[in-house]
């Protein structure tokens, strides 16, 4: 404790005594003999007994000074044995050299308090950080003990949103002074200003030591609508949706998860911004370079149904080439509903209706890649003939005479029920 303390009142208890002492004189020097100080002023003493409620110290003075508990430290109800121990030394602010029961009140708290607040002032005048324990956890944030109380919010606490508040109890943080009002005891601190601008210093660091085109291994940190975050031992990098994979993706949780280990390859660095970007894809064999020595246009080969979208449907061929297949081209009849003709991971025959490599894009069809598919498109939407006609003539001839039995059946019992007198009004 002796560390945080202002200049310490030195003792003034040494006087010369003459050689003809006589007993009467014994009062008036016993009281040269005592330390002398004012209210306010941080005395050294030892500390010769601990109670629950209060510390007693020898300081030298007629009286042993007395520190209740409270003033012991910033924290609250705490055990006056478990911060000091008989025989310490201590320093201690005086806060009444002679109360109503004529005890000396000290305060180890008040001392400190008085010091960290120069301290505090100085460190924020010099934009620098200040160093202390979390002792509490309350709503809204955290309490650390920086010799005074100081307030942390909770979203000041990391570069990334803090669930657990609890957890940081009793952990020695590191943070800035954002708000300083000693009038009001008021101090708001930011751990996460203190992280940002040390991470900043290394991320320049790693920033000039990382180069284009290197291969870095690291974790998915996040996920976003148009990629994915990856940490790559110094700082995040972004690998564009169009970067994850060789094959078209539109969201990036189709092929990577939180905290998946992934190779990637640097694309570009932007010193000034501190941004990285990053590729997957380009790590791994381009199935492109294989597809076009294989395969060619009006082949029919085995693909595998990838993705379903209003418009039709994507397939994979070879070793990772995706063609599409329009809703056209499923069937030679008429498909409104992809995903009630199609399913994800059904092998499926195809044919390469279009190919155009310098574009990467192919176009397949389901219903080609049958031999007949012609003849039965053919047929299908084939004219009418004349016999065809003849015969649905027949057929509505055969439903007017059907009918007209009918009416003729009921016509006649409605005349029977007539003369019988039967229906009549």
């Amino acid at each position: 404790m002796t560390d945080n303390q202002e200049k310490v009142i030195e003792p003034s208890n040494v006087v010369e005594l003459p050689d003809d002492i006589k007993p009467e004189d014994f009062p008036d020097l016993l009281e040269k003999t005592l330390i002398t100080f004012n209210d306010g002023d941080v005395i050294e003493g030892t500390i010769v007994r601990i109670d629950r409620n209060e510390v007693m110290v020898d300081v030298g003075y007629k009286s042993e000074g007395v520190i209740p508990s409270r003033e012991l430290s910033v924290r609250k109800s705490v055990n006056p044995k478990d911060l000091v121990n008989e025989g310490d030394k201590i320093q201690a602010l005086v806060l009444d050299k002679e109360d109503d029961e004529g005890r000396l009140i000290l305060s180890v708290k008040r001392a400190i308090y008085e010091k960290a607040w120069g301290d505090i002032q100085e460190i924020s005048d010099n934009d620098k950080s200040v160093k202390g324990t979390v002792i509490e956890s309350v709503k809204g944030g955290l309490i650390v003990d920086i010799g005074v109380r100081g307030f942390l919010p909770a979203s000041l606490i990391d570069v990334r949103r803090v669930k657990e508040l609890t957890s940081y109890i009793g952990e020695e943080i590191e943070a800035k002074i954002l708000e300083l009002d000693r009038q009001r005891n008021n101090i708001v601190l930011s751990r996460k200003a203190h992280l940002e601008q040390e991470q900043s210093g290394e991320r320049k660091s790693f920033l000039e030591n990382l180069e284009v085109g290197n291969i870095k291994e690291g974790k998915i940190s996040s996920i976003v609508n148009f990629g994915a975050f990856v940490d790559i031992g110094g700082m995040d990098g972004l690998v564009h949706v169009s970067e994850l994979s060789w094959r078209h993706v539109e969201n990036p949780n189709e092929v990577v998860k939180v905290g998946d280990t992934v190779t990637v390859k640097v694309l570009e660095i932007d010193n000034d911004k501190e941004r990285i970007s990053l590729s997957i894809k380009q790590v791994t064999e381009d199935p492109w370079a294989d597809f076009e020595l294989q395969y060619k246009q009006d082949d029919i080969v085995d693909g595998e149904v990838t993705k379903v979208v209003p418009f039709g449907a994507f397939v994979t061929i070879g070793k990772g080439v995706e063609g599409l297949v329009h809703v056209s081209e499923i069937s030679v009849d008429k498909v409104d509903s992809p995903e009630l003709a199609l399913a994800i991971g059904q092998k499926v025959k195809i044919k390469i209706t279009e190919l155009d490599i310098p574009k990467r894009r192919v176009n397949l069809s389901i219903k080609q890649a049958d031999p007949n598919w012609k003849d039965v498109e053919e047929k299908k939407n084939a004219p009418k003939t004349h016999s065809s006609q003849s015969e649905e003539k027949q057929e509505q001839k055969q439903e007017r005479q059907t009918v007209e039995g009918v009416d003729e059946s009921l016509e006649n019992i409605l005349q029977e029920l007539k003369e019988r007198g039967i229906g009549n009004s």
